[in-house]
């Protein structure tokens, strides 16, 4: 990996490089996710169809698109039940977790007779999309849809391509859909399923909000459709970053670098520490993993793009660049992981000490794993419960509370020109 003093100049041409894998960047596919959405909108279930045999090469029809409760049994005999024993632990872990982000309906009764609350409502119907093939993750199904059925969402549907042989799902994904507790399954994937879940056809019904990761098309569609419905955000590639000083293990850092570095061409891995003797053997540990991992290709391409070592003087430097950089992963590896933790401001997920790699937060601990990208950690929030529910303001106030404030409240329409709106409440007292 290529190593850098940080200073200014270097850390600005770092944050340059990294927003060029933005989404937001890749405005040569938007006419042709634009164009595919327009048909959706417009043909509903024919485009649906057609655009899912031209992309995944499968025919499905309105008596096919929804996964038959036959077809999850079968998913679970092609599966190790030694995993699906493990996708049960994990389930439980994250529900247990996002259990505690539940908020509840509050009420307060004022002395004068107001009455001031909020009222919590969960979501009707949410939209879960679940990539298919090579690209499966049984995990994000758990992310997605258990913070949902926390919330009380009453009914969470999945799209997923049927992007295996005879037009199949990818049976880990019908199994975690199944466990999490999915009310339905349809054999649909790309821009045309987030159009289908956003406008709705005759055999996918609309949803109020669509989360899951996916390729551009699909950030793209999702992207598109903001505003027809809610989304979860526009997912950039797969980021961790490493801040360590000398007391770090080397080959742990290396490998945990690595743990995304494989995920794409687009991922980056960065490494910030104050040690140049760690800096040279992180990177040396690195060369010796990429050699002998399955993804070295990929892995590779994705360091020589987006893989950094950056070596500063003072820890203060470090913290300062990881807040600047945002990253979606964040591992903390110094002497005192959670006073380092401590001024850190922006990260999606931050994972402290040398026992708390990377994957343990995608696959098992419980926290979301569905995280912000591309910088967007300085103001976004992991997936969870809140994403899945909405805030109703309650406003209750007797004649003589509104009697006290009417005067005011008068003024302050009439200072912003809106003469009803005093109007409105002058009548009341006339």
């Amino acid at each position: 990996m290529r190593i850098v003093k940080l200073d200014a100049g270097s850390k600005k041409d770092l944050l340059n490089n990294l927003l060029k894998r933005s989404p937001s960047s890749y405005g040569e596919y938007e006419k042709i996710v634009s164009d595919i959405l327009e048909r959706v909108k417009n043909e509903g279930d024919s485009a649906v169809f057609e655009l899912t045999e031209k992309f995944d090469h499968a025919k499905i029809t309105e008596e096919n698109v929804q996964v038959t409760k036959e077809e999850i049994r079968e998913a679970y005999e092609k599966l190790d039940p030694a995993f699906i024993e493990t996708m049960k632990k994990a389930a439980e872990n994250i529900r247990s977790f996002h259990q505690k982000q539940v908020r509840n309906t509050w009420i307060e009764t004022r002395e004068d007779g107001s009455i001031l609350g909020q009222r919590i409502t969960p979501l009707s119907r949410v939209g879960v999309y679940v990539p298919g093939g090579k690209a499966a993750y049984p995990s994000s199904v758990l992310m997605n849809v258990l913070p949902a059925k926390v919330a009380g969402v009453s009914e969470v549907i999945m799209t997923t391509p049927p992007s295996l042989e005879g037009g199949k799902v990818n049976p880990g994904t019908l199994v975690a859909a199944d466990i999490a507790g999915v009310d339905r399954i349809y054999k649909v994937g790309g821009a045309q399923a987030i159009g289908a879940l956003a406008y709705g056809t005759k055999s996918i019904p609309k949803v109020d909000k669509i989360t899951g990761p996916g390729n551009i098309f699909v950030a793209l569609a999702k992207k598109a459709v903001y505003g027809y419905v809610s989304i979860d955000s526009v997912a950039g590639p797969s980021e961790i970053l490493v801040l360590a000083d000398e007391s770090a293990n080397p080959r742990f850092v290396a490998a945990d670098l690595l743990s995304q570095a494989e995920h794409d061409e687009m991922a980056s891995a960065i490494l910030v520490t104050t040690s140049e003797s760690l800096a040279q053997k992180v990177s040396e540990e690195v060369d010796g993993f990429v050699q002998v991992l399955e993804r070295k290709e990929i892995i590779q391409k994705s360091l020589d793009q987006y893989g950094y070592i950056l070596v500063t003087d003072r820890m203060e430097d470090a913290i300062e660049a990881v807040n600047d950089i945002a990253s979606e992963h964040l591992e903390i590896c110094s002497e005192n992981p959670f006073e380092t933790m401590s001024k850190i401001k922006n990260a999606g997920a931050m994972f402290l000490g040398p026992y708390s790699s990377e994957p343990l937060g995608d696959y098992f601990a419980g926290p979301n794993h569905i995280l912000p990208t591309n910088g967007t950690a300085r103001f976004f929030s992991p997936l969870g419960v809140d994403d899945f529910v909405k805030r109703s303001s309650i406003i209750a106030y007797s004649y003589e509370a509104l009697k006290r404030d009417h005067e005011d409240i008068e003024r302050f329409a009439k200072n912003e020109g809106l003469t009803a709106h005093a109007n409105s409440v002058h009548v009341r007292f006339e």
